[in-house]
């Protein structure tokens, strides 16, 4: 706490595990990755694994779990590599954001292009199908373009939103074989759920991003942040409730997308937006949505 009014924002820490138990030369790595920072591969990966169970009809097999586990992890870090290296210039002035390595100067520019090639390509070593590879493919102009939206669209959220949720479509490519219409909805329904909580998140950076001159749906939807983050959270239920009946989800689906309704209105309810400390607490219960999401698909392959 930097007073008792007003926490410390900073989203690195220092002093946790990555001080104590790694070498000085793989922090800076491990920081750029956001391994220290794993809410975001829990919100790619149970999207995901929601996707293979459907596509699966159930369970599925444990080396494409593994895959696709494994293929979440790097594409998450590789696309917050990115991210940084496009930010490195604003995240210095930045309260959340301002002892990321690149900011702060413990690692250069080259040396985060280097990180970022073995990324894509430890990822692009994965085992998928040439169909899955395509898909897969087509995915990195988004990954390219979403740090650069914030300049020019109140929108990146939804960008974020199409890629970090695209492993649902490679689920489906690898496991089955297609992309049903279905499939493509419980992308879509993703990607509604991702602009209400990332607006959340946006929220903690208002101030800092409205004084640099950067775009996002927090300073779009302003006051009303609420009464929107609300409406998307809705069309993301509405969405996944479509999406599973498209897919012949059974009875029980629906009720683990009550169960989801009620939690997001929850979510919803607690919103202050004059409390950043809140809304990120909020962001953070967004584990427990994707974790309910992969429950309620497996619960409709019954």
């Amino acid at each position: 706490m930097t007073t008792l009014s007003r926490p410390d924002l900073s989203d690195i820490h220092r002093g946790d595990w990555v001080d104590r138990r790694l070498p000085a030369g793989w922090r800076p790595y491990t920081r750029l990755a956001r391994l220290d920072r794993p809410v975001g591969i829990w919100l790619t990966l149970f999207p995901c694994w929601a996707a293979l169970i459907q596509a699966s009809q159930g369970l599925p097999d444990l080396r494409q779990l593994a895959i696709f586990s494994l293929g979440a992890l790097l594409m998450r870090s590789a696309g917050s590599t990115v991210n940084d290296i496009a930010d490195r210039k604003f995240d210095g002035h930045v309260e959340r954001t301002r002892f990321r390595p690149l900011a702060s100067g413990e690692i250069v520019t080259r040396q985060a292009f280097i990180f970022l090639t073995v990324e894509l390509a430890l990822a692009a070593s994965l085992f998928l199908t040439p169909y899955t590879r395509l898909i897969a493919i087509c995915v990195l102009p988004l990954v390219f373009v979403y740090p650069l939206c914030k300049r020019f669209t109140h929108w990146p959220q939804a960008v974020l939103g199409a890629a970090f949720n695209w492993g649902m479509l490679m689920a489906w490519a690898e496991a089955a074989g297609h992309i049903p219409a279905g499939a493509v909805m419980m992308w879509t329904g993703a990607i509604a759920w991702q602009i209400g909580y990332d607006t959340v998140y946006a929220y903690v950076d208002l101030k800092d991003d409205t004084r640099l001159g950067l775009k996002s749906t927090a300073i779009l939807f302003g006051r009303h942040g609420k009464t929107f983050i609300g409406l998307f959270y809705a069309l993301a239920v509405g969405a996944w409730s479509l999406g599973g009946w498209l897919l012949d989800m059974s009875p029980p689906y629906a009720i683990g997308m009550l169960v989801i309704a009620i939690h997001l209105a929850w979510q919803t309810q607690r919103i202050d937006l004059a409390r950043p400390e809140v809304n990120y607490r909020l962001f953070l219960a967004n584990i427990l949505t994707g974790l309910l999401l992969a429950c309620t698909a497996l619960s409709g392959t019954w």
